[in-house]
């Protein structure tokens, strides 16, 4: 039986109103994600022989480091780890404790109160606002970013106010231009520094100013933070947890998928407010079992081997150098992100004499059909495409020859900018 005739049945009226009522699956808007998505496909379909450049993809091009896939293995093997995991095992908390020593200089984190285990930062951004948010309650979030916890604040009967990251700003969000009446309503403030899409990074300055903000106004501030070890160019990975308060107002995630090549084995964790972690902690216990024991072990090893992330930071470094320098060659304006592997660019107004781009979605849908080049656009705060270094390439000299492939290919046309 087909999905419409399955909407004339009587399941189509008893869908939940957070997901579109009796009106679930009958929406014919086309999201970003799926357009790219069919562009991608009509251009392979089309220019068969062409390789199809994807800078779009938001994870790693490589596999976990050997010696944490070995150790997943040795872990896997033994009996004692068979079971759930429930709320995680000690050896992981204490772990990441020690990560946020060793790597961000953060002194004082109770392993026992104030770390839990995640089964990636994903499914703990979508649990916080069950912690938190009730009907009429606020959840700010910037935009462009990352929409999960908007999207469950939501799912409860709250309202999500967002916050645009402007070029102007740093990639920063005004926290003075938050109406007195949001922030009276607010709950949780949803930040992400180093930032998905834009790369920019937050200073010490910037936090100490949100902590004075959140305790004014008495807002939950949940830091996500999958990019805080990937920096460059000796900027120091830094988190908001390093600032005097911090873990009075909130809570920081961590995730190894970014920083560790393990996007698929879904594990990191959440520190801070041992409150906060607590209450986290009774709805997670009730949303999930644990990640597997011994995924939990290799992500132990791991953390406690950050020259690992630190090899992966300098092979980002390398192509963002590279692809920067193309783009401006070509007459874009890139500045080199000082964390994360995103690179967030301006688009161009149009072709000299030809197409015209009236939103980045314009652009980056003409790069994906006419070059065969994937990006990911963002029309939410200004006209920018998002280019990502996680591009396939094994090697220097493949890296260069992917660069210098988009450069062939962007410079056969005259960009206005």
């Amino acid at each position: 039986m087909s999905v419409e005739t399955y909407q004339s049945t009587y399941i189509q009226e008893q869908f939940a109103n957070r997901i579109g009522g009796s009106n679930y699956g009958k929406d014919t808007n086309i999201y970003k994600f799926e357009k790219i998505k069919r562009a991608k496909a009509a251009a392979k379909q089309a220019y068969p022989d062409v390789e199809l450049i994807d800078m779009g993809v938001g994870e790693p091009d490589e596999m976990a480091d050997a010696q944490i896939v070995a150790k997943l293995a040795e872990e896997a093997a033994k009996p004692e780890n068979r079971g759930y995991a429930d709320n995680g095992i000690p050896a992981f908390k204490e772990a990441a404790a020690r990560y946020l020593k060793n790597v961000f200089n953060v002194d004082g984190i109770d392993p026992v109160t104030e770390v839990l285990h995640t089964i990636g930062a994903k499914p703990a951004l979508a649990m916080l606002p069950a912690v938190f948010i009730n009907p009429g309650d606020v959840t700010i979030m910037t935009v462009p970013g990352y929409p999960v916890m908007g999207t469950h604040t939501k799912y409860y009967g709250g309202e999500v106010y967002t916050v645009k990251l402007t070029k102007e700003n740093n990639f920063l969000p005004d926290l003075d231009a938050i109406p007195q009446d949001i922030a009276r309503r607010a709950k949780l403030l949803y930040l992400n520094y180093p930032n998905n899409p834009t790369g920019a990074a937050a200073t010490p300055e910037f936090f100490a100013k949100v902590v004075d903000w959140a305790k004014k106004h008495q807002v939950i501030v949940v830091h996500d933070a999958p990019y805080a070890a990937l920096t460059y160019d000796g900027v120091k990975p830094f988190s908001f947890l390093s600032v005097p308060g911090a873990k009075d107002v909130g809570v920081e995630l961590h995730s190894l998928s970014k920083s560790y090549n393990m996007t698929g084995w879904r594990i990191g964790f959440i520190a801070g407010n041992p409150l906060i972690v607590k209450a986290f902690g009774d709805v997670k216990d009730n949303s999930d079992s644990g990640q597997f024991i011994a995924i939990q072990k290799a992500a132990a090893y791991g953390l406690d081997h950050p020259a690992i992330t630190e090899a992966i930071s300098e092979k980002y470094s390398r192509r963002h150098n590279l692809l920067v320098a193309a783009l401006n060659e070509i007459g874009f304006r890139a500045e080199k992100p000082k964390g994360s592997f995103f690179l967030y660019v301006e688009a161009p107004k149009g072709i000299k004499g030809g197409q015209r781009f009236e939103t980045a979605e314009d652009f980056s849908q003409y790069l994906i059909r006419e070059k065969l080049i994937s990006t990911v656009p963002w029309d939410d705060a200004g006209r920018f495409v998002r280019f990502s270094v996680t591009f396939i390439a094994q090697g220097e000299a493949e890296e260069r020859r992917v660069i210098e492939e988009i450069k062939r290919r962007l410079t056969d046309v005259e960009f206005e900018f």
